[in-house]
């Protein structure tokens, strides 16, 4: 954690804990209408030098070519059988791109990148210490935010640029923003923004996450899924028109030849368990046991109340149960707010070409 944040946040009454970040109130029955959260959990890849496109365009699921000083975008890298081993935001800064992920994620990334290097002029770096990110929830924001980066971006994804700051619109059922800069530069607009917001706990931010039908993969729930299992070509995190990276021919045949059999939703529950990303659960009705029907995150929004995203087999989800193994509680499930794409209608008998 940066050193400056971390005196900073202190000073300001929260507890840091060293993985996580600053530790402000826990969420309640009631949530705050306006919150900051320190996101020192998330860390930051810096990828540089001359060849730093190309090398990681071969690397990750959706097209750089999309990226420009008013759009990020989500991405993922996979192992060569298509599964995600870490899906991340990617922007970029001036001459460098940046990935910003869970920073308990960032070692394995760091050194799985590296090895692909070879010859390329490109520097694979930790950056996650050199520059601080912080999360914005609802609308009384606004302003402080106009002051400082101009007319702010509209669309989810859509990036504002000022001196070395960066600000994103994050998707989500509250307007949300991630701002990512320098501890300097960042604490004013915090200071600012706290006299109308609570400073809220990290755990705020990740429940929207999940209501917003946005996966996060940990160390947990590495190379468990293929991008289209946790919704990725829904929230724009897949190209299938870029060409070649590591295991796209595993992600296009599951598009264009295969019939997904699994993917995310929204559920809720009721348990005294402590539901966790990894957590495997029991689906009745499946076909098999796959390890691939499992929690991809969860949060509790009440004391026994628990908001989470799972991936299971869709015939069970339609038709079955589907419940913690740790409890055998029962979850409700729900699709994302984007909803899901309507099954492919077969063509008329007799139809005319």
């Amino acid at each position: 954690m940066n050193a400056d944040w971390r005196a900073f946040l202190e000073a300001r009454g929260a507890r840091i804990d060293p993985d996580r970040g600053a530790l402000f109130a826990g969420i309640g029955v009631a949530e705050p209408g306006c919150a900051l959260v320190d996101l020192s959990e998330l860390g930051l890849i810096a990828v540089a030098g001359p060849d730093s496109f190309d090398f990681l365009q071969g690397q990750i699921s959706n097209d750089l070519r999309e990226l420009s000083d008013s759009h990020s975008q989500l991405s993922s890298h996979c192992s060569a059988k298509g599964r995600m081993l870490a899906n991340f935001r990617v922007l970029r800064i001036e001459d460098s791109l940046f990935l910003v992920l869970p920073r308990a994620q960032v070692p394995a990334l760091l050194k799985r990148l590296r090895m692909f290097v070879l010859r390329a002029k490109v520097q694979v770096d930790d950056a996650s210490d050199a520059l601080v990110c912080a999360g914005i929830i609802g609308d009384c924001a606004e302003t402080a935010l106009a002051a400082v980066f101009g007319a702010l971006p509209q669309q989810d994804n859509g990036l504002a640029l000022h001196q070395q700051m960066t600000l994103i619109r994050v998707a989500g059922t509250a307007p949300r923003w991630l701002l990512i800069g320098p501890a300097e530069q960042v604490k004013p607009i915090w200071e600012t923004i706290s006299v109308q917001a609570a400073e809220a706990h990290p755990d705020l931010w990740a429940l929207h996450d999940i209501r917003a039908g946005i996966p996060v993969i940990r160390p947990e729930t590495s190379d468990a899924f293929v991008p289209q299992m946790a919704n990725m070509q829904l929230v724009d995190g897949v190209s299938f028109h870029k060409g070649c990276y590591t295991g796209q021919e595993v992600v296009a045949r599951m598009q264009y030849l295969g019939k997904l059999k699994r993917r995310m939703y929204h559920a809720t529950v009721e348990t005294t368990a402590t539901p966790k990303a990894g957590d495997q659960l029991v689906v009745s009705g499946s076909r098999s046991e796959q390890a691939s029907d499992r929690i991809v995150d969860a949060r509790p929004v009440a004391p026994g109340r628990w908001e989470l995203l799972v991936v299971v087999e869709i015939a069970a989800a339609e038709g079955g149960e589907v419940r913690l193994a740790d409890d055998g509680s029962v979850l409700a499930l729900t699709p994302p707010p984007y909803g899901f794409p309507a099954p492919p209608q077969p063509e008329a008998v007799g139809a005319s070409a």
